[in-house]
């Protein structure tokens, strides 16, 4: 075992642990007796000093990650290093919105649990291994529920930590039961392995027991995902967690998440383009996308996922009177949306590069709108949609920003969610030109004009429905300065697309 391979591929990680331990470190020695604000303050530029080191020390492109044997157990460089790097960066923005805030006491130990559960999403995001994906997923999973927890005033914090807790331990069940169907399977924990040794099953009969594992690894990542029907965590946690809390989880989590489901079906891709050959004959080559192993029943679930979750999460959310609760459920139907990606990867690559560019401008949007809802919270104690009206005269700056985010969010043209949403459809189409995804994409762009109907109405409330109370609301200058850049940097990558997908593509190459 190299074990300076190894610390050179963590070396993110180490920064973010290192940072953990020294701001608990700072706040219990020198900041004991100190005010609130100023341990508070001090704590997150600690952790954003982490979260700059890591991404200091990223494993770059060329890095070819770390082996046992022959077997790669962590991924790094290439779509893996720009999953972490968003990872990092939404993590540093959700710690600069903590700045100000008074729902804890225990600033240094939120700080500390935020860039521990950061850990463990960069170890899922680079994860090639069945153990390290649950040792990673359970560090970041146990991370949120903490999290969740954190506003020990909030009677809806406690019951939504509960509940977090209770489901994220049954699909954790789930999850480990159909890992340890296929290690039985296949003999083997590591995801290329598995790919190549489920190719086999399928043409000696094993195929049935393989497909109960594809099960139950679904419903184990579905939840991760918040995707229906494993999503009854999801509406409850965003609106009892603090804001910053709440925006960490529907961010930086998410992005893990999804580069851990790339990461699978981007092995049986790679596992499909190397047996290609042996199987099939050079007409049959060209003749069209084949399914071979776990790709056919993987790609059949993930279809029915996204589906449903892009249904059932939009029209949900129309009946929702709490912003919180419509952006979970919106977050369900965004989930709905990339899930129909991850069921058309293909070998080149241009699925996955959609699905990270939609999944990374919609964490940075998501900050950004629980960014808005904190200021409002603070200002008038909900977040009722009515607590938002006569916003554009309270607070014309927020309620621009608030503009902005909303409109990516439906997928308003030339904002940033536009081509997210346009790109992942294109790019699905060009893999795949079938009835079925078509079907699907058409689904989803009806779905996406539903969406704009309830984003609408919090826009409504703020600059159309007369204020019952026009006290203007004041923001922190650092949350007011977070808010302000994520909504500048939405309209600029929405106006020039092309700077995240060349980075996006490059690194793939």
């Amino acid at each position: 075992m190299n074990f300076a391979q190894l610390f050179s591929v963590t070396l993110p990680e180490t920064a973010l642990e290192i940072a953990a331990l020294l701001v608990l470190v700072i706040d219990l020695s020198i900041l004991r007796k100190a005010r609130l604000a100023t341990r508070v303050t001090i704590a997150a530029l600690v952790g954003v000093a982490g979260c700059v080191a890591a991404l200091v020390y990223l494993p770059c492109a060329g890095s070819a990650g770390y082996s046992f044997g022959d077997e790669l157990l962590l991924a790094s460089g290439g779509i893996t290093a720009v999953a972490q790097a968003g990872i990092l960066v939404l993590t540093l923005l959700t710690l600069l919105l903590f700045i100000g805030s008074t729902f804890t006491r225990h600033a240094a130990e939120y700080v500390a649990v935020v860039l521990m559960a950061a850990a463990g999403g960069l170890i899922v995001a680079s994860a090639q291994d069945l153990l390290i994906i649950f040792v990673g997923l359970e560090l970041l999973s146990l991370g949120l529920y903490v999290l969740t927890a954190f506003n020990k005033h909030s009677e809806k914090s406690s019951e939504a930590a509960l509940k977090y807790y209770l489901f994220g331990g049954m699909s954790a069940a789930f999850l480990l039961f159909g890992f340890s169907y296929l290690y039985g399977l296949t003999g083997s924990t590591n995801l290329h392995q598995i790919m190549r040794a489920s190719f086999f099953l399928t043409a000696t009969g094993g195929a049935p027991l393989l497909y109960l594992a594809l099960v139950l690894v679904s419903a184990g990542l579905g939840f991760k995902v918040a995707a229906i029907p494993f999503h009854l965590w999801a509406p409850d946690t965003y609106e009892g967690a603090p804001a910053p809390a709440a925006a960490f989880i529907a961010s930086a989590s998410k992005v893990a998440s999804f580069a851990l489901l790339i990461s699978i079906g981007t092995a049986a891709i790679h596992l499909f383009d190397g047996l290609k050959q042996i199987v099939l004959t050079a007409d049959q080559v060209g003749a069209g996308p084949i399914h071979l192993g776990l790709e056919a029943p993987w790609t059949l679930i993930l279809c029915v996922l996204a589906a449903v979750s892009m249904v059932g999460g939009n029209l949900a959310a129309l009946a929702q009177i709490s912003v919180r609760r419509l952006l979970a459920y919106s977050a369900i139907a965004h989930a709905g949306y990339m899930l129909l990606g991850v069921a058309y990867l293909d070998f080149a690559g241009r699925t996955a590069q959609a699905i990270l560019y939609y999944v990374l401008t919609y964490g940075l949007t998501t900050i950004g709108a629980f960014g808005v809802i904190q200021v409002v919270e603070n200002a008038t104690g909900s977040n009722k949609l009515d607590a938002f009206l006569g916003l554009h005269k309270r607070n014309p700056v927020l309620a621009a920003v608030m503009l902005t985010l909303f409109l990516s969010l439906a997928g308003i043209p030339p904002l940033v969610g536009f081509w997210a949403k346009f790109n992942l459809f294109a790019a699905v189409l060009a893999v795949s030109a079938g009835p079925v995804p078509l079907a699907l994409v058409a689904l989803a762009i009806a779905m996406s004009a539903v969406s704009l109907y309830y984003y609408l109405q919090v826009l409504k409330r703020a600059y159309v429905m007369p204020a019952v109370d026009e006290t203007p609301i004041k923001a922190h200058p650092v949350t007011m300065a977070v808010l302000i850049a994520i909504a500048v940097a939405v309209v600029v990558s929405g106006c020039l697309p092309t700077i995240l997908q060349t980075w996006i593509a490059q690194a793939h190459v």
